[in-house]
């Protein structure tokens, strides 16, 4: 079973202090239509990780010190990397059911949609 939060559970987390990266695996050129602004925020695309494998994570994620929340447009990117990273043996790491658009449509509009 895959682990995964909801939107509502990622709204929760980043309005706290929780130590977590949010791990933004769209391309960039997505990241200009829609965006989660936070200081915990990482962004590697797919394509990247496809190419280079774990070597293309930040320090932060390899380090496998906090919990990890996978991001993309759908949480269909988001589920292939979770389980992906499952296979590394990574052990703390979460798909974002429904991805940045539930959370705009749901959680909030102002992160923009596309």
């Amino acid at each position: 079973m895959l682990p995964e939060i909801t939107v509502t559970q990622l709204s929760e987390k980043l309005k706290s202090d929780e130590a977590f990266v949010l791990l933004d695996v769209r391309e960039l050129p997505e990241l200009d239509q829609a965006k989660i602004e936070d200081r915990r925020l990482e962004v590697t695309p797919m394509s990247r990780l496809a190419q280079e494998g774990v070597d293309a994570l930040p320090a932060s994620v390899r380090a496998q010190e906090v919990p990890v929340y996978i991001l993309c447009h759908h949480g269909n990117r988001s589920m292939q990397v979770t389980t992906w990273l499952m296979r590394f043996e990574y052990k703390n790491v979460f798909n974002i059911r429904g991805g940045i658009d539930a959370y705009a449509t749901q959680i909030d509009s102002s992160v923009g949609r596309y």
